[in-house]
């Protein structure tokens, strides 16, 4: 486990260890399967920040198996509709509420504690609808509820209407995470993502080979409050 690693190299006095989160956006779709089984095995844990679009839909019972897995599943949005979510910090909420109703046969609702604002906690398409201060105002009440937010900054930039190859994709990530000890990396499992399963066995090679251990999100945020 990341977290006993962490606490042999801390007791040595050794440098802490570095680690990456893959983080996959959008999903599940008809890629989801193919990431599972690759991340399966690999043994590696990965953060799901799920939607529940009409697209997602025939996809959702996936969920059961991405928590069976060993990962760990994350809210994003039901519709991931921006003139729609940020509309008012009551309009997002609606829209997490309706997430987590779609996502209910499938995971522990208890566990759904973090969440990734569509567009990032720096978004600025969200103002046109509710204001230059709505994401600060998000921000805070997720917090007041006690959950977290995690946004990321490595990005394969495989959703992009580039539609980059696994090569391009891999470049992207290791552009990006060039002289960084924590990577938090953004992928997609959406169905518009058709190479990130192909590029993900490289992806993963690659940040083995650099030294990183792999975690959840959820794993980082314990240990990076363990590290003080």
């Amino acid at each position: 486990m990341p977290n006993d690693c962490f606490a042999a190299a801390a007791d040595a006095g050794e440098p802490l260890p570095r680690y990456v989160c893959l983080t996959f956006d959008d999903g599940p779709s008809e890629h989801t399967g193919p990431i599972l089984e690759i991340l399966a095995r690999q043994q590696v844990p990965a953060t799901f920040f799920v939607c529940a679009q009409e697209i997602n839909e025939p996809y959702l019972p996936l969920v059961r198996k991405i928590v069976q897995q060993g990962h760990q599943v994350a809210m994003h949005s039901a519709s991931h509709k921006y003139a729609q979510i940020y509309q008012s910090t009551d309009a997002f909420w609606q829209d997490i509420k309706t997430l987590r109703q779609a996502l209910e046969p499938y995971v522990t609702l208890a566990d759904l504690t973090w969440l990734r604002f569509p567009g990032g906690s720096t978004n600025t398409v969200s103002h046109r609808y509710g204001g230059s201060g709505i994401m600060q105002r998000l921000k805070t009440q997720t917090e007041e509820k006690g959950w977290h937010w995690i946004d990321w900054n490595v990005c394969g930039e495989d959703a992009t209407a580039a539609h980059p190859d696994a090569d391009a994709i891999l470049r992207n990530i290791q552009e990006d995470a060039e002289g960084r000890d924590t990577c938090v990396v953004l992928l997609h499992d959406a169905k518009a993502a058709t190479h990130t399963a192909q590029a993900l066995p490289a992806i993963i090679d690659w940040f083995r080979a650099e030294g990183y251990a792999f975690c959840t999100v959820a794993q980082l945020a314990e240990l990076q409050t363990a590290a003080g």
